[in-house]
């Protein structure tokens, strides 16, 4: 559990840091106006500014599709993923930001319940951890009348080890990622409504021709793929400090290679829906917790749900 402590609550510690600073404004005095309906994923920082993000996701399955879309049952697997975005304003324009993103992840299989995720442990039969990508990222307001319409690309480097007989931890792909973000507000400010639609390209050797002595070709399923997310979200604000929304996704991930050339090939999609909230804890901080769930999948696609807790903080 000390490992656990080392990579997940520190960067908890860096935020409550941040709250007291934060709750004052540029004469000292306390600030009470709320940043959700505000600063929404479509919104950019002014220069200056810095927004750090703080998400955990924790998706347990004990069902999956086989080649189509026929389930069946199987022993748990749980995967839980840290990721941690810091973003910065830089242009007076308020139209181009900068940042790093890095992910965490620790995955357990065999049956393991879900919580033994949190041991954080790393073996070669039932579990895996470690720090697994990091990333530069921009954001960018391409349209200045169009506030609320804007894209982040980010470029995602796997940097854990390669354990050929370990058990799946991450995709061992280069991964460059656009998500494009557009909301409207509407019903007196009471009701918005977010989109967003990614695209993302995943680069890297093929696994027919990974040395499996040496590589672990499970982890590269995915290379020579493109993945097309597509997202909406429902939401209503009870108050200016708080929200609650509904959303649903439609995901297809898409093989482009050869598989005359030994190529991956591979191709899968899923649905899923969800619920949750936000709530501002202060000026600065701000707490979110959803729940989604797989509804459905094609070709070998895990059929969970997922539990998130997020921590933003925004200055």
């Amino acid at each position: 559990m000390k490992i656990y402590l080392d990579k997940i609550l520190v960067p908890i510690m860096l935020l409550g840091c941040l709250i007291a600073y934060s709750q004052k404004d540029e004469d000292g005095n306390s600030q009470q106006k709320s940043n959700i309906q505000t600063y929404t994923p479509s919104k950019l920082l002014k220069k200056g500014q810095w927004d750090i993000k703080f998400f955990n996701g924790l998706y347990t399955q004990t069902k999956q599709t086989l080649e189509g879309s026929e389930k069946v049952d199987i022993p748990r697997q749980t995967f839980f993923t840290n990721t941690t975005e810091i973003y910065t304003g830089v242009s007076n324009s308020s139209r181009i930001n900068v940042g790093f993103v890095f992910q965490v992840r620790a995955n357990t299989y065999n049956g393991a319940k879900t919580l033994e995720a949190f041991k954080f442990e790393d073996n070669e039969t039932d579990a895996r951890s470690g720090l697994t990508t990091i990333a530069p990222s921009i954001r960018v307001q391409p349209f200045a009348n169009i506030g609320n319409f804007s894209f982040t690309s980010s470029f995602l480097i796997p940097v854990f080890k390669d354990v050929a007989t370990a058990p799946y931890l991450d995709k061992r792909s280069y991964f460059w990622e656009t998500k494009f973000f557009y909301d409207k507000t509407f019903g007196n400010n009471k009701w918005q409504l977010f989109t967003e639609a990614d695209l993302g390209f995943n680069f890297g050797e093929k696994r027919a021709s990974a040395n499996a002595s040496e590589d672990n070709i499970g982890e590269r399923f995915a290379n020579n793929s493109m993945v097309v997310p597509l997202s909406v979200f429902l939401s209503y604000f009870p108050s200016d400090k708080s929200t609650v929304f509904v959303n649903a996704q439609q995901s297809f991930f898409i093989g482009y290679d050869n598989p005359d050339a030994n190529g991956n090939n591979f191709s899968q999609n899923y649905t899923a829906l969800g619920f949750g909230g936000k709530y501002q804890l202060t000026k600065a901080l701000n707490v979110e917790v959803s729940y989604n769930n797989f509804v459905r999948g094609h070709s070998f696609q895990g059929l969970g749900e997922t539990y998130s807790l997020g921590l933003r903080a925004l200055f």
